[in-house]
Order: structure tokens, then C-alpha cells, then sequence
């Protein structure tokens, strides 16, 4: 087992597909295959450490020169599973997100215009050379979103001690996640119509489609086990808790379903106030 890292970046979790080895062509598919059998591997954090180098700099860098190797690995039943990190897509998207959800002037405090125009113009001209590129993972900063948990159960969730400490995730297989997402819409649309969360599970299905259907969905709390006291974590049942709020919807109860919800999102309305304390 590694040392945990004397400095833990606390802010984010993840949503993960791994696809199997069979479904990258060559070159690429000897590339991960070898990068599987390496005795050290990156991780989340380290991710983040050189994101966050690339602000340093003056001026700083809003994405990667260069696409990343990296991707986290996962092995089941023998068989080889990869996430490739794909940093350099995920920055653009991030600074296309943060562009529609932040105030110019926090925007342009972390990211100069010019580097954003910049970085706009080079990710427009690597669209139309991969128009079908789309990212492995889905971060979400201080918070697991609801909409996550519905594609797992409680009997999937796993609390280990990991590389970097302390780790809590759920993981899997694509059929699973995908019979789940489909059945928690259907009965949302069929009880409260429209709304936030069914928009956000419409969103995750149509990500989900775009990959292999023998691959694995991992959620992963990252970071994110740092800013939670271990009493707390080893209570939380989130996924348990969407599920039963899913459950009594179908049921027609829904003061009980309003009740499951509302708990699981003041639980997480309390992580994501832990960003703004001094």
C-alpha cells in the first residue's frame, strides 16, 4: 500500500465508465494494454495536482498542449478495464461549463480572456477533426449528485482503504446502470413529470449509450471522503436512500418519497457548504 500524499485536494467526486480493452481500436488498445501492466499508476489526485499546475503559470494554461496517456485501470474476472483520463477534453468542456455558470469577472480573476478565446478556438478546431470524442468521467465538485445514485445499489458500495487513503465507491456493470437509469425515469416522468432531476438522468442515459455495453460505471467520492468525518461516511447510504425515494414513488406515496429526498439533498447541501468556510 502507497503513502497517502502529505496534501489531499479535497473538492471533487467522480462518475467513470471503464470500457474493455476489445473496444479501442489499435493503436490505441496496445497503448492501454501496456499501460495496464505498469506497477505504478497515477491517480485521481495526481490528475488534480497538474491541473492545478497548469494555473500557475503566467499566463496560465486553461488546457493541456498535449492530450494525457494516464486512465485508471480496473480488473474483473481476469479481464482488463479502461478509464482514460482524456484531461485535455475535459478542460475545454469545463471551461465551456464554467463560462454558462460563472460571473465574468470570477472568470477572468483565474482565466484571462485572451487565454479563454485562445483556448476556445483550439478546441473548436479539434471538434471538427473528432467530432465523435466525448469524455470517460464526469466530475462534480464538493457533492455527489442524486442523480448518480440511481445507478447503483447499496450491495455495490465498497469502503477501503486505498492508495490515497480512504476511499468509497460504488461500482457496476453497464447493463445494470442502464436498467436502472431507465426504470428511475420512467417513473419519475410517470409521478412528478419534468424537473431537475429528470433532466440531469436524461443527460447521464445519453452519455451512458456512448459506450461499449460490457463496460463497468463506477462512482467514485474522491476527495470528497476527506471533508466528511468517518462516523458519517460509514452511515451514509446514499444510493440506499434514492432508492427507496424511487420505490415510494412507484408506490404512490409521495410524502415519503419527498421526505427520502429532501434527506439525501440537505445531506449533501451541508458537504457543498463546507466550500465557503473560512
Amino acid at each position: 500500500m502507497g503513502a497517502k500524499p502529505a496534501v489531499t485536494i479535497p473538492y471533487a467526486s467522480y462518475l467513470r465508465v471503464y470500457e474493455p480493452l476489445g473496444a479501442f481500436p489499435e493503436p490505441e488498445r496496445g497503448h492501454w494494454a501496456r499501460y495496464a501492466r505498469r506497477e505504478h499508476r497515477p491517480g485521481a489526485q495526481d490528475e488534480l495536482r497538474r491541473a492545478l499546475a497548469g494555473l500557475l503559470p503566467v499566463p496560465p494554461v486553461a488546457a493541456p498542449e498535449r492530450e494525457s496517456g494516464d486512465a485508471f485501470v480496473a480488473e474483473l474476472d481476469g479481464a482488463v478495464y479502461v478509464c482514460p483520463w482524456r484531461t485535455r477534453l475535459r478542460s475545454w468542456l469545463a471551461l465551456a461549463e464554467a463560462g454558462r455558470e460563472l460571473p465574468a469577472q470570477v472568470l477572468d480573476a483565474a482565466l484571462p480572456d485572451v487565454v479563454r478565446r485562445q483556448a476556445e478556438a483550439d478546441y473548436e478546431r479539434w471538434r471538427e477533426r473528432n467530432p465523435e470524442a466525448r469524455p470517460w468521467l464526469r466530475s462534480a465538485l464538493w457533492h455527489v449528485p442524486v442523480r448518480w445514485f440511481l445507478l447503483f445499489t447499496d450491495e455495490e458500495r465498497d469502503w477501503q482503504e486505498g492508495p490515497d487513503g480512504l476511499v468509497l465507491r460504488y461500482r457496476t456493470p453497464m447493463v445494470e446502470a442502464r436498467r436502472r437509469l431507465a426504470r428511475s425515469l420512467r417513473t419519475l416522468r410517470d409521478e412528478i413529470q419534468e424537473g431537475p432531476l429528470v433532466e440531469g438522468l436524461v443527460d447521464v442515459g445519453r452519455w451512458l449509450e456512448e459506450f461499449h455495453p460490457r463496460s463497468l460505471v463506477e462512482l467514485d467520492y474522491g476527495g470528497l471522503v476527506h471533508t466528511i468525518a468517518g462516523e458519517q461516511l460509514a452511515a451514509d447510504r446514499s444510493a440506499a436512500d434514492a432508492a427507496e425515494g424511487i420505490a415510494a414513488l412507484r408506490e404512490g406515496d409521495a410524502d415519503r418519497a419527498g421526505e427520502v429526498f429532501e434527506r439525501l439533498t440537505d445531506r449533501w447541501r451541508a458537504v457543498r457548504d463546507r466550500q465557503f468556510a473560512s
